[in-house]
């Protein structure tokens, strides 16, 4: 068991050191570089008076609620993610699951606003919807996916985070610590 731990603590360190980080138009950087461009975005967002929305599918629902409260919470910066019970069923009903985030978008996105969009496997239908929608309304964005190199998502963003692995436990780790480092980042400036 203890070798179990070692190779996965290993791996995960791997992983981290793989993280690809690209603009818009492809260029990369490196991960501490797009993370503080992320951060330097969110924090100019903010200060113009916008908020942030997250969105994401199942785990990457769950990480998307938890970063949007703490940017509230700790970083004292507007963020919500569209995650509501009947919100969810009410846009599936009406108009089909691959509008359930593109609708809010267009509802209530403004140009000064931020959308932080989370996606594994990077090739959610809902999620590419919600990011041309947000894209249409000239809302900056950010993009976190992982699996395979072409997935759609990975070259949506204003900034795009892709974790090159085929596992959803790693790939949503890792999305979680860089969604975290935002957050941190910007609380313990704010704070001192």
């Amino acid at each position: 068991m203890r070798n179990n731990i070692k190779q996965r603590i290993t791996r995960l360190k791997s992983i981290l050191d793989s993280v690809v980080s690209t603009d818009i138009n492809g260029r990369e950087y490196t991960l501490d570089k797009a993370i503080e461009k992320s951060v330097s975005r969110i924090i100019s967002i903010a200060g113009n008076n916008g908020k942030l929305i997250l969105i994401g599918n199942g785990a990457s629902a769950s990480i998307a609620s938890h970063i949007a409260v703490d940017f509230w919470k700790n970083a004292g910066i507007p963020a919500v993610s569209f995650n509501d019970a009947a919100l969810l069923t009410c846009i599936s009903n009406d108009y089909g699951y691959e509008h359930v985030f593109e609708k809010p978008v267009e509802m209530f996105a403004k140009k000064k606003d931020l959308l932080v969009a989370i996606s594994s496997s990077g090739k959610s239908e809902n999620i590419i919807k919600a990011v041309n929608a947000a894209k249409a309304k000239g809302v900056v964005v950010l993009t976190l996916s992982g699996f395979k190199k072409d997935n759609p998502l990975r070259s949506l963003g204003d900034i795009n985070f892709y974790v090159p692995v085929n596992e959803y436990g790693y790939v949503e780790v890792m999305h979680h610590f860089i969604c975290h480092c935002f957050v941190d980042i910007i609380s313990k400036k704010k704070n001192g």
